[in-house]
């Protein structure tokens, strides 16, 4: 997994800040699998997600709840054994310690990726 070098994530010190997901989006480079931080505040965190078509996710349950949204691309998830489709519009919710994976990876994906910090 690669991270993108660029500002430090919003900390609980800023009071707000806008950050360009588009412009992130872009930095991610062509590596299989990213992931950048965007903030991190003491009740939440948030980051974009990039899996390349046919790559594998490699991710296990988290300690948070965490809300996923599909900003481009199309895969198949797969939580607590359940599998849906998901592409671009897709809002998923995986509660804490849910087994999770991103997988036949159509097309490369790009998720926002909100965390609470329980």
């Amino acid at each position: 997994m690669s991270t993108v070098e660029q500002k430090q994530p919003i900390d609980a010190g800023e009071a707000w800040e806008v950050v360009d997901v588009e412009q992130v989006v872009a930095q991610l480079g062509e590596v299989d699998v990213a992931y950048k931080e965007l903030m991190r505040v003491p009740s939440l965190s948030a980051g974009v997600y990039r899996l390349a078509a046919g790559s594998r996710d490699m991710q296990g349950p988290h300690d948070d709840d965490e809300v996923y949204f599909v900003l481009s691309g199309r895969a198949r998830v797969r939580m607590d054994g359940d599998v849906r489709d998901v592409r671009p519009g897709s809002l998923l919710y995986v509660r804490a310690a849910t087994d999770h994976t991103f997988f036949e990876i159509e097309e490369d994906i790009t998720l926002l990726v909100l965390f609470t910090n329980a």
